[in-house]
């Protein structure tokens, strides 16, 4: 079951985008939505600023935030949704790895180059490392995801791609299509087929796709197939199994964050 859908909210430009995608995936799965509202610890340049401003600058952004959240739980008033607010402060990591204990799904943004606090900008690479659940990671110009719509899992046979595929399935059982999409290079140990067949024992009836990567970069054929299947959203994993979170989010899933159009479900 997927119920409990952990939202991060903090005023900046890809909160709608968050905002809305979360409404949609909680009002599909019945469940509820817990809003994280978090000030943000300023990000400062110590040559520049005096010792004095960190205090002044904080207690700005604090302000800033009780507004946002304000306006949020007024327009979740209205909304058809059971929600709760949380309000935090300091560290967004942190903050949401703390809330997102029992929860089964955290939404945050994809783009990670957006945005201007640098401990927000690797929001999703960290929470999908750390926090030991699925991320649905938005792009800030998304104003509706159709829980409903066709789904792209992008499969390399790897245990983070069984992760996300096992984490996925009370979502995919929602879709109106599952198409398994893998990239044959040689290096696939457990094929699209043994996918197939686990997600059918769920109900679930998944095509496959499968082209030839030899020389083809898996994050530029992953995009080739968004753009030809048009999928409402990405399951996917992490396509190799590096040690550092850098190296990990410098590759396939960093390419991804930075250029699909739809929103990603990871796990790791």
């Amino acid at each position: 079951m997927m119920k409990n859908i952990l939202l991060l909210v903090h005023d900046d430009s890809g909160q709608e985008a968050r905002f809305q995608a979360a409404l949609d995936v909680t009002r599909a799965m019945d469940g509820h939505l817990s809003c994280v509202d978090i000030a943000l610890a300023p990000a400062m340049n110590e040559d520049y600023f005096s010792p004095g401003l960190g205090p002044i600058l904080m207690s700005e952004e604090i302000e800033q935030e009780q507004a946002n959240r304000g306006r949020l739980e007024q327009r979740l008033a209205s909304e058809d949704v059971a929600w709760t607010s949380i309000e935090a402060s300091g560290d967004p990591g942190e903050a949401m790895r703390r809330a997102a204990r029992l929860c089964d799904l955290i939404v945050v943004n994809s783009d990670l180059q957006k945005f201007p606090h640098p401990r927000l900008s690797e929001i999703a690479g960290e929470l999908i490392v750390s926090s030991g659940k699925p991320v649905l990671a938005v792009p800030a110009d998304m104003r509706k995801l159709n829980p409903f719509g066709g789904a792209l899992v992008a499969w390399d046979g790897s245990r983070e791609a069984e992760t996300a595929l096992r984490a996925a399935v009370p979502l995919l059982a929602h879709a109106s299509g599952v198409t398994l999409f893998e990239v044959e290079d040689g290096s696939v140990k457990l094929h699209a087929e043994a996918a197939a067949e686990y997600l059918s024992r769920h109900g679930i009836h998944a095509a496959i796709h499968r082209v030839t990567g030899v020389g083809t970069h898996p994050g530029d054929a992953i995009l080739k197939a968004i753009g030809d299947m048009k999928p409402d959203y990405v399951v996917m994993g992490g396509f190799s199994r590096p040690r550092l979170i850098e190296s990990m989010f410098g590759g396939v899933t960093r390419q991804l964050f930075d250029h699909s159009p739809v929103p990603l479900f990871l796990a790791h």
